[in-house]
């Protein structure tokens, strides 16, 4: 079993660079890509359609497709050594899930790193950096980048290939980088 962390800004090409390491890892080991899909779309808002369409479009029609909004530790269990998962992405499964107090979120965090170690799949994780700009000026927006920022951290820990993806380019920080060990307050 594989795990590798993809992250990177808006725009950055951290899904399409996700996708590429998903096609390599499955077609190395004879494995089956199922697009795990966080978002859930929205008819009213043709933007966002657009986005999940662009999504849809670069994947190989042999890749299987599930929607998962919420029950993300659930559906990584759902699969064996014969699957490579690409899950895209941790930001927009936490922004459907931002209502959670902070013992609801803990628990689902656990549950989602939990199932990540014990899965028999391959899998490719796809996370946002929001976290280089100012601090949100609001709580939400502060609640949502602390909680993605550790859900990284916990992810990154695990993996076994953390890339971060810039401008069109992907550093393998697993191989540049040391983990930092210190826990965070």
């Amino acid at each position: 079993m594989t795990i590798v962390l993809v992250t990177g800004p808006a725009r950055s090409g951290k899904s399409e660079w996700a996708e590429l390491r998903a096609t390599q890892l499955a077609s190395a080991k004879a494995r089956q890509v199922v697009y795990v899909a966080t978002a859930q779309t929205n008819a009213q808002d043709a933007e966002w359609q657009a986005r999940i369409e662009r999504h849809q479009y670069r994947r190989p029609a042999d890749w299987q497709v599930i929607e998962v909004p919420v029950q993300l530790a659930q559906a990584v269990t759902q699969y064996d050594q014969t699957h490579c998962l690409l899950i895209d992405s941790l930001g927009t499964w936490l922004a459907n899930l931002i209502e959670q107090d902070a013992g609801e979120w803990q628990i689902v965090q656990e549950n989602f790193i939990v199932a990540l170690t014990s899965t028999a799949a391959d899998v490719v994780v796809v996370a946002e950096e929001t976290g280089w700009g100012v601090v949100p000026a609001y709580a939400l927006g502060r609640l949502f980048r602390d909680r993605l920022g550790s859900l990284s951290r916990a992810v990154g820990a695990i993996a076994n290939d953390v890339y971060l993806v810039t401008s069109g380019y992907a550093i393998n920080l697993s191989s540049l980088g040391e983990p930092v060990d210190r826990p965070e307050p």
